[in-house]
């Protein structure tokens, strides 16, 4: 018999429901190299291990037990195969263990992306402990709020970000996971020693698997935490449906491990014995280089990283040899479509824009044919994932080119907040938060978010149409478009602006460009021309700093 020909039956679409929906979506496992068929043994043990340790530690056990020598992770300290994180990892679990951490502890990390999160996020779901992974851009109120309100027991974090704690209990257990300058004062352990210091081998699985909690992006207040209690291997062909990631590749993570984006990508690669390449910060030009040396097929970015590495220009460019991408996977905020084609025209047709959110996780995904046929399209759902659009009285909308509430229904959306909360459901899906509608050939475009309608003279303008035209203006790098009080129409559109260096642009010529293209009742009657657009962490504008 020739196993390397063996596939499971094409014919199984015919199958009624979530057979089919079930046995495609093994396919598609397979075909990604995530079931290595015909050991569909070595496949199980992976279910198994996600539901007793979770997503980290079942993904770095399996290619652990997979490759062990394969490397696993780079970072600005080097390689680590996948055996020496799962030992690392170990050890940890271990020395947490002796000092009182149990299934349901609840540890934070407020880290950037380095070996040490990485390790924690492993030995976390070998202990059983519940991960809360922070956000690096919050401010000190945020992170005092969000750590009182999820009940942190164990804090791990980078030694820059010391002072930032001073409002944490001191009942808080810490530990340092990156150390720039050591200090001798400084009495909080350091992972790396804790870990050199203690027993590596496999722990028992915990009684209970303990589960991780992201934090929504907090740009209009405190962040609300989104837990993930039902991560399984077969949620995973949400991606591998539509973006073609494969077994044994490399892949550069560009986004943070704490954003939505950045910690499906690393499960994901993980889980397939990929080699992950990480920066503890951005930079356009190291993110080049990195791919070009790691022979990275893969390159996880939100926007504005892309933004800024398409803006480095032919020559630097050129400089590095890239032609290892199959994969450019954007995410977390809108692509515009001046800057996806920019982008397609620098690195091929590689660019994948997925569409989501920190409670749906998965809603579309635009391949690069998608992108190709209309420019700043989201896509199609990928297989176990539905959208939908409704009106205000929440009857669906079916015609295309009318804008509707996008509802998702996705096998990793989450079940309500921490706090008790819970977006709006209906039909059994999801709110996201934003409009948007489909084109004559079901591609979805998203319009922008329901909260941000500017009515103006009583006609309603989404900011995101007119920040997507202004930015295709040859001076013009970044924008985004508010409503301010208007004594007699309401409201009035104003556009904050970033235009390049020496640029001649005016606010008359700003004007004059949006009313030649858009309706009359689009045009900014303010503009404002500033350094740079307030921005989180991870690229989305921060609205309430506009005015």
């Amino acid at each position: 018999m020739e196993v390397l020909s063996m596939r499971i039956p094409p014919r199984l679409s015919v199958l009624p429901g979530k057979v089919a929906e079930t046995a495609r979506g093994l396919e598609v496992m397979w075909r990604a190299g995530l079931v290595p068929f015909p050991r569909l043994d070595e496949g199980l043990r992976s279910v198994i291990a996600t539901r007793k340790v979770g997503p980290f530690a079942a993904a770095a056990q399996t290619s652990a037990r997979r490759d062990p020598n394969a490397i696993g992770l780079v970072d600005e300290l080097g390689p680590l195969t996948f055996r020496e994180l799962d030992l690392r990892s170990n050890a940890l679990a271990r020395a947490w263990a002796d000092r009182g951490v149990r299934p349901g502890t609840v540890i934070a990390a407020l880290c950037r992306d380095h070996r040490g999160l990485v390790t924690v996020m492993i030995a976390a779901g070998k202990v059983g402990a519940r991960l809360l992974l922070m956000n690096t851009g919050f401010a000190k109120p945020q992170l005092t709020d969000v750590a009182a309100r999820e009940k942190v027991q164990v804090l791990v974090h980078d030694q820059e970000f010391t002072e930032l704690l001073s409002g944490i209990p001191d009942t808080v257990d810490r530990y340092l996971a990156w150390v720039d300058e050591p200090d001798p004062a400084d009495h909080i352990p350091v992972l790396d020693e804790l870990i050199a210091s203690t027993d590596d081998r496999p722990l028992p699985p915990p009684p209970q698997r303990g589960g991780f909690v992201l934090l929504t992006s907090g740009t209009t207040g405190t962040p609300k935490g989104a837990p993930r209690e039902r991560t399984s291997v077969l949620a995973t062909v949400q991606f591998l449906d539509r973006i073609p990631l494969r077994a044994g590749e490399a892949t550069f993570l560009g986004a943070p491990i704490f954003h939505g984006t950045g910690i499906s990508q690393f499960i994901l690669s993980f889980a397939l014995g990929c080699k992950v390449v990480l920066r503890r910060r951005f930079d356009p030009e190291a993110t080049l280089k990195g791919v070009a040396d790691h022979g990275c097929t893969a390159l996880v970015l939100v926007p504005t990283m892309l933004q800024r590495i398409v803006d480095l220009g032919p020559d630097i460019l050129g400089k590095y040899d890239t032609s290892s991408l199959r994969i450019i996977f954007v995410a977390g905020s809108a692509l515009s479509p001046d800057l996806g084609n920019r982008a397609t025209e620098a690195f091929g047709d590689v660019i994948y824009n997925l569409y989501g959110s920190t409670e749906v996780a998965v809603a579309t995904v635009a391949t690069p044919e998608d992108w190709r046929k209309a420019p700043g399209t989201v896509g199609r759902p990928p297989v176990t994932c539905k959208v939908q659009l409704y009106d205000e009285q929440g009857n669906r909308i079916t015609e295309p080119h009318v804008t509707g509430r996008v509802f998702v229904g996705s096998g990793l959306s989450f079940e309500g907040y921490t706090d008790g909360r819970h977006k709006e459901i209906i039909d059994g899906l999801l709110s996201t938060g934003d409009v948007g509608h489909f084109d004559e050939n079901d591609l979805l475009f998203i319009d922008g978010r329901d909260d941000e309608m500017i009515v103006s003279g009583g006609e309603n303008v989404f900011p995101v149409e007119v920040e997507n035209l202004l930015v295709e203006h040859p001076d013009v790098l970044e924008a985004a478009v508010i409503g301010v009080p208007d004594a007699d129409f309401g409201q009035r559109l104003k556009a904050i602006v970033v235009t390049k260096k020496d640029s001649k642009l005016d606010a008359d010529a700003i004007r004059d460009y949006v009313k030649g293209n858009l309706a009359r009742y689009k045009v900014p009657r303010d503009v404002e021309f500033v350094p740079e657009l307030p921005r989180n962490a991870t690229g989305k504008v921060l609205r309430n700093k506009l005015s």
